[in-house]
């Protein structure tokens, strides 16, 4: 290990200290229950302070911890972070704190934008005027699975073909989730009401927004009849998911999920519920990696309660979603050059995630430090194949590249007769590949090359020498890929083509033209 590595880990070690010591600074209901007569802390502050007082509560904080990560800066809250900044729409732009619920022995009268009732339970959102959304979490509530009209979810895809999208998004009941309180004026009261819903959960182009559903739900109830069958005393990240078979849509979800976890300060992986119907995915996979244990709403057997959950916003509200649709000008850079210098402009946010994704995986994250020989490329093509996606899926991909198979044949060919250096042509049929090893193929590769689809949504979890070459037909020009590669700081290419149809010779000629680049 040179001398340089080892100060960018002993400075992330020191930073990942810092934010510990920051996280328990501000919950100190993880080291000692306060007592009725102890003033408490607003909680219009960062974090959230809660007079406990249940014979269930646990000391310990369980879950996987958080790797260190060459990318890693700081998550605390900066109120100073600028309006559609790139921090503000990849990082903690989350700067307005909003409580719904306050916990307090105090009687407090409904708020202007309709919080209500105190008691043991609280409730707060993070808003971010950047993307327009919200990180909601809150204490001792409890889930009424019988209450959330939805397929049970979890199911082998096998057992559910035909199954219609909607019997798999969730529809909440009124109580289908509620929060105990000892103020007995507002037992029965919603939690908030339309005018906080329309401030802080907006709707936006989203047509069926289940988070925002899902605290419509929330009403209060007295400690009387807050009774549970099981309580969670983990964090818990309570996700709904629409498009979970697609790769592209997932890796919103994935983001989402995890920037939900950093913002609200978890010191380690929180647990995960699915608020949702969907079947088992190989995708699955990742969400098991990232986060420390997973389950179904509808596996419950009875009312469940929560020490501490947190509500993960749709992916549709992610950057990475929104950059589709808006312009989001960020330029991906290095952490230790932001660390130095800080700039508005640019994000390190993505490549941190990458490398969580790849040290879930066991991968070792300063991999991209170590000199790749320049005699030995691995090249990428990464394939479209038929496969069964969900259950009303008829299991054949749209082709993008209708001469797939004669482009990597004719790569394939030339690789064999490259004499300048060693190159290795990866046959990348991903949809056929454990999770694991679609990331490994990932972070291996010199080049990734392939036509327009999910499966390059990967490039996520690529190093940062890595080069991208999209084929783009003439259907499908859309950026998703040249974005990622963007606010990822990546080297990328496109050919475009006037139908599907692709001359090899003329990716061969691209890929020699890069090969160069990199001195092969």
């Amino acid at each position: 290990m040179n001398r340089r590595t080892l100060k960018i880990l002993i400075s992330l070690f020191a930073l990942n200290s810092i934010s510990l010591y920051l996280y328990f600074s501000s919950h100190p209901e993880h080291f000692h229950l306060k007592s009725p007569t102890e003033k408490l802390p607003p909680l219009t502050a960062n974090r959230h302070t809660l007079t406990e007082t249940h014979q269930h509560f646990h000391f310990a904080v369980h879950g996987k911890p958080w790797p260190i990560l060459l990318s890693y800066l700081p998550w605390s809250l900066n109120p100073n972070v600028p309006f559609r900044s790139c921090e503000g729409y990849f990082g903690n732009g989350f700067t307005r704190r909003i409580d719904a619920l306050k916990s307090s022995p105090e009687i407090h009268r409904k708020s202007k934008i309709g919080a209500a009732g105190v008691g043991g339970g609280w409730f707060g959102c993070f808003y971010s005027e950047t993307l327009r959304s919200s990180i909601c979490e809150g204490s001792r509530i409890r889930m009424h699975p019988d209450k959330i009209r939805m397929s049970i979810g979890g199911e082998n895809l096998e057992m559910v073909i035909g199954r219609g999208e909607d019997d798999e998004l969730p529809e909440f009941e009124s109580g289908a989730f509620d929060i105990e309180v000892a103020d007995r004026s507002s037992h029965g009261l919603k939690l908030v009401n339309r005018d906080f819903l329309d401030r802080y959960l907006q709707e936006g182009v989203i047509s069926k927004h289940t988070m925002r559903a899902l605290i419509d739900s929330i009403r209060l109830v007295g400690t009387g009849d807050f009774k549970c069958s099981e309580w969670v005393e983990e964090p818990t990240l309570l996700v709904t998911r629409f498009e979970y078979a697609n790769l592209f849509h997932t890796v919103t979800d994935w983001y989402s999920a995890y920037v939900a976890s950093r913002v609200t300060g978890l010191p380690n992986r929180p647990h995960l519920v699915f608020i949702d119907g969907h079947c088992m995915t190989p995708l699955e996979e990742t969400w098991k990696a990232l986060f420390s244990r997973l389950r179904y709403a509808k596996n419950f057997s009875g009312p469940v309660c929560f020490r501490h959950a947190i509500l993960s916003p749709l992916g549709y509200e992610t950057a990475l979603f929104k950059g589709l649709s808006e312009d989001i000008p960020c330029q991906g850079a290095s952490a230790h050059d932001l660390w130095q210098q800080p700039d508005d402009r640019k994000t390190a946010r993505l490549s941190e995630f990458g490398e969580m994704i790849r040290a879930a995986f066991g991968f070792p994250v300063d991999r991209h430090h170590i000199s790749k020989l320049v005699s030995s490329q691995n090249i990428l093509f990464v394939r479209r194949e038929d496969y069964l996606a969900h259950p009303r899926h008829g299991g054949k991909v749209e082709s993008r590249l209708i001469n797939e198979q004669e482009v990597f044949d004719s790569l394939k060919s030339w690789v064999s007769n490259h004499l300048e250096c060693k190159l290795n042509l990866i046959n990348g049929v991903l949809a056929h590949m454990p999770m694991k090893e679609q990331v490994r193929a990932i972070q291996d590769a010199s080049v990734i090359i392939g036509a327009h689809g999910a499966g390059l949504t990967h490039i996520v979890s690529a190093t940062p020498k890595t080069v991208v070459l999209e084929i783009v037909s003439s259907e499908f020009r859309r950026p998703h890929f040249q974005l990622i590669a963007q606010w990822k700081g990546l080297e990328y290419h496109a050919i475009y083509l006037d139908g599907s149809h692709a001359n090899p010779s003329v990716v061969i000629e691209k890929l020699t033209s890069i090969l160069q680049s990199l001195g092969c």
